[in-house]
């Protein structure tokens, strides 16, 4: 029986120092179960930063910091982020995911955003695979071209990289050193360049049609299971791939396969029970959670509608989980808020 969740109205509690966010990209959950949320401070309207001019025009608000990071009970623990020394911040911030060795790692999805970040816990520069501008394509080994998100095999010292807005593909590269180590595409093939830019050298998704044999833009998530299994976003396709560690291809699932606009597959994470036995996933198209049986990709349940009211959505965009099951899911566009929801037993 699928489990079910109820919005938690009053997490995170209100930010301190006249901070105010803007769309939230990314979302994580350490061991410790702390919350890791990335926003986009550049989003923010003005009309929302009068506190920043000088005079001060109105008492509130002023940008918080791009990395928040939140207890359970909603407090702010740390914040950080931004260019600095040694280092390309990403113009467009978009995933993040802290591994079990206590680093965090930050994607960007900006035109220019071809590198992927690693920090430590308070934001020390550790490495930066690939450089700012430089992609040559889906067959570039050593660049990134607007990455969406990642997720760390710290055991076989391994970053999977959803690859992007850009490039067609995964690519995986050695978590401590940065090398490359091998990439793919849709069904495990080479990916492509070319054709349409936001399609990958495919047409636009149309409803019916044979499936793309190339992922569409954005690659937007990996996300990595206990069985040793690689699960990839094909948001625009309205589909996920399910793969093993090597690339080759195991399945692929669709998900309400009429739609169109962004896709319905923003994101999924696995749940946390021992075989892993269900995904959740968020659809920024049709604003929704949706919990998934894993062994055959059926949809068991929805959650939430488009709207503004705490448990409904606008634009979601990524999905976390803590250790008690609670499940933490951003929106972007004008969304820009992180919510919890609590997980209960099957009705």
């Amino acid at each position: 029986m699928a489990p079910e969740f109820q919005v938690d109205p009053f997490w995170p509690k209100p930010l301190p120092n006249n901070w105010i966010i803007g769309a939230v990209a990314g979302v994580a959950v350490d061991k410790r179960d702390h919350i890791w949320i990335v926003q986009r401070p550049g989003t923010i309207a003005q009309r929302q930063l009068m506190a920043e001019r000088n005079p001060p025009e109105t008492y509130c608000c002023v940008r918080a910091p791009a990395v928040l990071v939140f207890d359970r009970q909603g407090n702010v623990l740390r914040h950080w982020g931004g260019p600095g020394q040694g280092y390309e911040w990403p113009e467009v911030e978009h995933g993040i995911y802290v591994d079990a060795n206590d680093f965090v790692w930050l994607a960007g999805s900006g035109p220019k955003d071809h590198q992927l970040l690693k920090f430590t816990l308070d934001g020390q520069f550790v490495m930066q695979i690939g450089r700012s501008g430089q992609s040559k394509g889906n067959a570039d080994t050593a660049n990134l071209n607007r990455p969406a998100d990642v997720e760390v095999d710290t055991e076989a010292r391994e970053v999977f990289v959803a690859d992007g807005y850009g490039n067609r593909r995964v690519i995986v590269f050695d978590s401590e050193t940065g090398a490359y180590k091998r990439h793919w595409g849709a069904y495990g093939q080479p990916p492509v360049d070319g054709g349409p830019e936001a399609y990958g050298g495919t047409a636009a998704y149309t409803p019916g049609q044979a499936p793309s044999r190339q992922f569409a833009s954005p690659v937007h998530c990996v996300r990595l299971t206990r069985d040793r299994q690689v699960y990839v976003c094909d948001r625009t396709n309205d589909r996920y791939q399910v793969f093993q560690r090597d690339g080759s291809f195991v399945s692929e699932h669709f998900i309400a396969p009429e739609t169109r606009l962004n896709g319905s597959v923003a994101d999924l994470i696995p749940s946390m029970d021992p075989s892993q036995e269900f995904l959740f996933s968020v659809d920024n198209s049709n604003g929704v959670a949706r919990v998934i049986r894993r062994r055959d990709g059926e949809v068991l349940s929805t959650f939430g509608r488009p709207g503004r009211w705490a448990g409904q959505f606008h634009v979601p965009h990524n999905i976390a989980q803590d250790s008690e099951g609670s499940l933490y899911i951003t929106e972007v566009d004008n969304g820009q808020r992180v919510q919890r929801f609590v997980r209960r037993g099957p009705s």
